[in-house]
């Protein structure tokens, strides 16, 4: 049965690890749609972190960028695609220098293409309307343009789980959805 889930948290708050355990509970053949683009040492070191934490089983893709592009050509041969995260695709997409229109238009695109598979599908995200208003424009304009791309995921989304210190809190769906 395909269902798409939307995860999203605070930094450190496990949603990473809590769309890993989802994933794991859809089938062993997963795709990984990795984000991150390294841009630094430390940036390498996470991502080799995150990488031991997931089944080597498992194929990654490592797409910034078109994400849109990566779906549209998984037909089939899988039980689940886990995108991991939608805050480092928009980060990606601004340092691309992509007008607001532009990535709003991507963010549909990838919903677009979620709406066409037939498999499980869960994407991570970060919250950012939490927090304090940022003292610059640039974060100001992640923040924004990230807490619309979260609306949009989530409106799209069968269910969608919040994730605090850990715990995660079912904000949209069915009771029986969480992974134990």
């Amino acid at each position: 049965m395909k269902k798409f889930t939307f995860i999203l948290g605070g930094a450190r708050s496990g949603k990473s690890s809590y769309a890993v355990n989802v994933a794991k509970s859809a089938g062993k053949k997963i795709i990984f749609i990795a984000t991150c683009i390294p841009g630094d040492k430390e940036m390498r070191h996470r991502i080799k972190l995150h990488k031991k934490s997931r089944p080597g089983t498992w194929k990654v893709i490592e797409e910034g960028v078109n994400i849109d592009s990566v779906l549209r050509r998984i037909k089939t041969g899988c039980d689940a695609i886990l995108i991991d995260c939608i805050g480092l695709f928009i980060s990606n997409l601004m340092a691309a220098e992509t007008s607001y229109k532009k990535v709003e238009n991507k963010i549909r695109l990838v919903i677009e293409q979620i709406k066409k598979l037939t498999v499980e599908v869960i994407v991570v995200s970060n919250e950012v309307g939490m927090g304090i208003v940022p003292d610059n424009s640039t974060a100001r304009r992640f923040r924004d343009i990230l807490g619309r791309a979260n609306q949009i995921f989530a409106q799209n989304a069968d269910t969608v789980i919040m994730m605090h210190a850990g715990i995660p809190t079912i904000i949209k769906g069915e009771k029986n959805a969480t992974v134990e």
